[in-house]
């Protein structure tokens, strides 16, 4: 009995010292929250555009026919042009009548349309456009895009939350000088990004042959991190 009463009178300690911590937290200073955003820029290394065919006939099963012969040709362009097969996604097929709509009657379907359209990666900025024209004359007679990116963006990233964080620290200088205090520590740190990516956008018909080359500026891809911050200030 005498071991049972000695371990209980124990774990009352305990349990009166970890309340007593509870009751008695360290004391804070003074915290400041402050929201701070850095940008870097870069020039975007890769470029995605969207081809594809279209093709109509009087019936559906020749819509889709010639469609898939002109994709044929489209796709062996793609693969010359030097593109892996890695970055060729086909991104929509479809097929719809066409109608024909006169006053006072039922609409009539005159025929068929066929649409291919498949997404390109174009890791090669200097052969935008070369690609671009290559596609063209292998008969894609839809061209969206490019959408320019960075391939590798975690050190721009890295450059404009070093800004981001500079920012922040000198307002919360700026904050404890005018209070008389100092700071003393970051307490938290959350962050979000968003990128800015400039998106110059072209369609194109069918090129002629002898037209000039399609002239792509890349211009610069900038990333932005944006910080909320809060900071210990002290006497």
């Amino acid at each position: 009995m005498r071991v049972v009463k000695i371990s209980t009178i124990a774990l009352l300690a305990l349990l009166a010292t970890a309340c007593g911590g509870d009751r008695a937290p360290a004391e804070r200073g003074t915290l400041v929250s402050i929201s701070a955003s850095g940008e870097a820029s870069k020039a975007p290394d890769i470029a995605r555009i969207s081809a594809g065919v279209v093709t109509e006939a009087e019936d559906s099963e020749k819509a889709m026919r010639d469609n898939a012969e002109q994709m044929d040709k489209l796709l062996k362009a793609i693969k010359k042009a030097g593109i892996d097969d890695k970055d060729v996604q086909t991104s929509g097929i479809s097929l719809s009548p066409r109608y024909d709509y006169q006053q006072g009657r039922k609409p009539q379907i005159t025929g068929y349309m066929a649409r291919n359209t498949v997404s390109i990666k174009v890791r090669e900025m200097e052969k935008l456009g070369d690609v671009l024209d290559d596609l063209a004359a292998a008969g894609a007679n839809q061209i969206n895009g490019p959408s320019l990116e960075i391939g590798e963006p975690e050190p721009v990233m890295a450059e404009a939350r070093k800004q981001a964080l500079e920012k922040a620290q000198a307002r919360a200088e700026d904050y404890a000088k005018s209070l008389d205090m100092k700071v003393r520590r970051i307490v938290s740190v959350s962050e979000s990004g968003n990128v800015g990516i400039p998106r110059p956008m072209m369609r194109a018909e069918m090129a002629a042959k002898d037209s000039a080359g399609t002239p792509v500026a890349p211009g610069e891809t900038t990333l932005t991190v944006n910080l909320d911050l809060v900071f210990e200030l002290e006497d």
